[in-house]
């Protein structure tokens, strides 16, 4: 099956990789969250058992360098694009609560954008994402 959209998450190269991994995570929820019907149907295996849905479309993990992390995210501003948005100083914080109030106090010309997640069409995904690879 293909798709007319893509999902690429971007996390910067130089995290920890608990950092990454927790990330990522959030930002996949943004994804999910913002976006209607992107989830199937429940899993069962052979005994009946079942298991979450999951997204129906793949999802790119990339890596980039900070000057990277902030050509995409500034490419993505300019194209009105949603963003997911993870910035270091969430890391200091313990809730969302917190991470929204974090946000909130920085413009976004000041902003350590240490992860992002976008859902558009293939090309505007492509060409916001330029710069970034595919994570290691």
């Amino acid at each position: 099956m293909t798709f007319d959209t893509k999902i690429a998450l971007g996390v910067r190269g130089d995290l920890a990789m608990w950092q990454k991994l927790n990330v990522t995570a959030f930002l996949t929820t943004g994804i999910v969250g913002a976006t209607e019907g992107i989830l199937g149907e429940p899993y069962e295996d052979a005994a009946g058992n079942t298991y979450h849905r999951l997204a129906i479309q793949p999802m790119i993990v990339l890596a980039a360098d900070a000057g990277a992390m902030r050509g995409i995210y500034l490419r993505a501003m300019e194209r009105g694009v949603r963003l997911s948005l993870y910035i270091e100083e969430m890391f200091r914080t313990g809730h969302d609560a917190a991470n929204r109030e974090t946000v909130k106090r920085c413009r976004p010309d000041e902003m350590n954008v240490v992860g992002l997640a976008l859902r558009d069409d293939k090309r505007v995904v492509d060409r916001i994402t330029k710069g970034a690879r595919m994570h290691p």
